[in-house]
């Protein structure tokens, strides 16, 4: 009899483990748009050349991973650039991560262009970029 209630006794338990461990959300992973905090435009562009910038900036801890960049161009001088990282949720070394990366913004017309790194809160860092005929 004592065997038969300690036997049932685990089988309630094991049952509500299972139960509880299939209501862990799986850690995952989602994008967001992380703020750069300087960028190095080079010069000796024409309007056959692709335009790139060097952004750089820093990941608040090592869940932060480069993704991509987003560049779109609201104007014809105007050109919008967000750098979006995924981040991987769990446990995360809590360091500052610097990162630099290559956005190519395309081939643009002769003049003088604005590029903006736009961050995740609206604010955004502007460089002037001249492209030659």
């Amino acid at each position: 009899m004592k065997s038969l209630l300690m036997l049932a006794t685990i089988a309630t338990f094991s049952f509500a483990m299972s139960a509880a461990a299939e209501q862990v959300p799986v850690p995952t992973q989602k994008e967001v748009i992380v703020s750069v905090t300087d960028a190095y435009i080079p010069g000796g562009f024409d309007s056959t050349s692709d335009v790139f910038v060097v952004v750089n900036g820093i990941f608040p801890n090592g869940c932060y991973k480069w993704s991509r960049s987003n560049v779109t161009h609201p104007g014809q001088f105007t050109h919008e650039v967000r750098s979006i990282a995924s981040v991987s949720q769990g446990m995360c070394l809590m360091v500052l991560v610097p990162f630099t990366k290559e956005v190519h913004v395309g081939q643009i017309g002769a003049g003088d262009h604005k590029i903006r790194m736009v961050n995740g809160d609206g604010t955004y860092l502007e460089k002037d970029l001249k492209v030659e005929e």
